[in-house]
């Protein structure tokens, strides 16, 4: 569409005719990304109360399709990156940040450790010095105060607040830690999420876990499998092994449900789980 048609479809926005509205809605989301420029321009320019409403619904409609497409693109084609996934999740509340800076944060805690982080470490030293790096020096600690702020669920806000909850910190902390070679994945505990220190070579054989919502507190098998039995849940290797990323951006969204809804922000809490929903499918 030239940019002229565009404007003149903008300009009719403030038509009180819900019919001809509809009509222009869905013309200007079929469009996609490549107008949301032109639209927020219009915003700012309009000083009809209308229109605006009207500019801000469609905006938010193409970047929620935008999310979905995105999801489903990861899904299919790079669920093994899990900080994309982490990406396309933060858009859902900050679609217009600057995603460079979350990049340079990682990377900047990663170069804190590997400059401490000598090869012949021992596992438990290793995660004593993650520990220090990201908990002493850098700040990160768990949101006990507004633990169901929905805040704490997306990258973004955590590395700057530093403040999170168990999931987003064990991703945090495990995109650190897999970015200098220490197998360190997310393990899907109901209730708590956690992580495991696994063999180099075989990640199916966990040799402790890490609490990251406490500081890095180091567990023992007997410990999950303990709490585990409060919960009247058996070992199973579904709770106690590394899970995949789609299952750690399922919980994530699960969070964010659960976060929007204890807020009564309904509107946010039904997109999440439409979001939800959408990555579920076959």
């Amino acid at each position: 569409m030239k940019e002229k048609e565009l404007n003149a479809l903008i300009s009719l926005l403030d038509d009180p005719d819900t019919e001809i509205y509809t009509v222009l809605e869905d013309k200007l989301i079929t469009c996609g990304p490549v107008v949301v420029p032109f639209l927020e321009k219009s915003w700012e320019e309009s000083f009809d109360p209308l229109q605006q409403a009207r500019l801000e619904d469609i905006i938010h409609k193409i970047q929620f399709n935008q999310i979905k497409h995105d999801l489903q693109l990861w899904k299919i084609s790079n669920q093994e990156d899990l900080l994309e996934g982490l990406l396309v999740i933060n858009r859902f509340q900050y679609p217009n940040l600057e995603e460079e800076k979350i990049y340079n944060s990682l990377a900047q805690l990663r170069r804190d450790v590997w400059y401490h982080l000598m090869y012949e470490m021992a596992p438990v030293e290793k995660v004593k010095l993650l520990n220090n790096i990201l908990f002493r020096e850098f700040g990160l600690s768990g949101n006990t105060s507004d633990y169901h702020a929905p805040q704490n669920s997306f990258i973004s806000s955590v590395l700057e607040s530093k403040k999170g909850n168990p999931i987003s910190l064990a991703c945090i902390y495990s995109l650190v830690a897999q970015r200098l070679d220490i197998p360190i994945y997310g393990v899907n505990l109901p209730k708590h999420f956690i992580l495991a220190y696994t063999e180099e070579n075989d990640s199916e054989k966990v040799l402790f876990y890490i609490n990251v919502f406490n500081r890095g507190q180091i567990m023992r098998t007997e410990d999950v499998t303990s709490f585990l039995q409060q919960l009247n849940l058996p070992p199973d290797d579904s709770y106690t092994k590394p899970c995949d990323n789609l299952s750690i951006i399922k919980r994530v969204l699960r969070n964010l449900i659960a976060a929007y809804a204890h807020v009564d922000n309904i509107d946010k809490k039904n997109e999440a789980q439409e979001l939800l929903d959408f990555i579920e499918k076959d």
